[in-house]
């Protein structure tokens, strides 16, 4: 059986980093669920509203998006390895900050510090596993496959610290800020670059232009929005609606994400054997079917059916989008850090929306007006599909 890097077609010399990388966006996994899991603790022990915590998911959102800029040209300033370290640190410090005080301004700050945290992450691991992978589509599934087993076990990190130990929430943070320290000590010992990268000609503008730049990262803006949302607010929405036990809602996010690894990896071999663009329109179509069963259903056997139906729905949506990209554009920090922080403001927007219907008429309202950014995206695919479809008969370039 052959090796992982043998597989993906990465260089020996880059096999640690590799592994590196892929460990980072673990961890970062980790921190995404987490967030969502022990909100509804937060939200009781700092009487946090609905629109403070839709507020404070928002806010990781935006220091995702400025991350996402600054990690785009702080590599050509002090180089690839001191920029990640640097930003990084974002998340050590916002999960620190998050455990010591329920002011509103210092949780949308600690907030903001874990965002910065893991837009730094998002756009190194993308771009240097598009750099060492031949096998390019394959080794970013496997990479949001890492994020995805990541994500699925942080909520069980929430439940045993709080449900079976029963110690505080907080020893859940405190583990995460470990894990993040393990990950700063290896990226600072891998073979990233630590000099200042050499901007490509025409490199910061090319992207620009392109119209099909455009529609990828509009989808994955619609995207974003729905994954923020439903990730952010899940676990909150089942607690407070009383259609899950508090235990039971705990684990639907783990739920999401495990049904959301499985989906990751069946694209990752679907990929290499049928349209890329088709497998999207398939992904969008059931991503409507499955989100309008998830907040319809109250059984809870078909609540974990449309969650299984919906995160393999999810899986593949985000990397194989940015997969059917110019491989100039995401092999370019500048270029993948504007895609993603565009996008980024998807995820930014939708969340704070939830959570100001939710305070006006409900959460089970508040969380239904995602079903509009997801209809919105896969409007997005049918037009890249269509596109695609045309340069076939016109004989131009996909």
């Amino acid at each position: 059986m052959p090796s992982l890097s043998k597989l993906l077609k990465v260089r020996s010399e880059d096999v640690n980093l590799m592994y590196t990388v892929y460990f980072a966006f673990f961890t970062s996994g980790m921190m995404s669920t987490l967030i969502g899991a022990l909100l509804p603790f937060m939200k009781t022990e700092y009487q946090m509203s609905y629109v403070l915590s839709g507020a404070v998911i928002s806010a990781h959102q935006i220091g995702n998006f400025a991350a996402l800029l600054i990690a785009g040209y702080l590599p050509y300033l002090i180089g690839r390895k001191n920029s990640t370290l640097t930003l990084s640190l974002g998340i050590v410090i916002g999960f620190l900050l998050m455990t010591l005080s329920g002011n509103p301004l210092l949780l949308l700050l600690a907030f903001a510090f874990t965002g910065i945290g893991r837009g730094t992450m998002s756009n190194i691991t993308n771009v240097v596993m598009s750099e060492i992978a031949e096998n390019k589509t394959a080794s970013l599934n496997l990479l949001h496959a890492s994020f995805a087993v990541g994500a699925f076990l942080a909520p069980f990190l929430a439940i045993l610290t709080t449900s079976v130990f029963g110690v505080y929430w907080r020893v859940s943070a405190w583990v995460l800020v470990l894990f993040e320290l393990a990950v700063l000590f290896f990226l600072s010992r891998s073979s990233l670059t630590g000099k200042p990268k050499t901007k490509q000609k025409d490199e910061g503008r090319a992207f620009m232009r392109s119209g099909r730049f455009w529609l990828n990262t509009f989808i994955l803006f619609f995207y974003l929005c729905g994954e923020a949302s439903v990730i952010g607010w899940l676990v909150t929405y089942f607690n407070d609606t009383g259609r899950l036990s508090p235990g039971l809602a705990l684990t639907t996010s783990s739920a999401l994400w495990v049904f959301i690894l499985v989906g990751r990896l069946i694209c990752a071999t679907l990929s290499v054997k049928m349209n890329k663009n088709v497998l999207l329109v398939m992904l969008g179509a059931l991503q409507i079917v499955f989100f309008l069963m998830m907040i319809s259903v109250e059984h809870i056997a078909l609540i974990y059916l449309s969650l299984f139906g919906f995160g393999l729905a999810m899986s593949g949506t985000y990397p194989t989008t940015l997969s059917t990209m110019d491989r100039k554009f995401n092999s370019s920090t500048i270029a993948t850090g504007t895609c993603i922080a565009t996008a980024t403001v998807g995820a930014i927007t939708m969340p704070i929306i939830v959570g100001s219907v939710a305070q006006a008429v409900g959460i089970a309202g508040g969380l239904a007006t995602i079903s509009l950014s997801i209809l919105c995206m896969f409007t997005l695919i049918l037009v890249k599909f269509f596109l695609e479809k045309k340069d076939k008969r016109t004989g131009a370039r996909a």
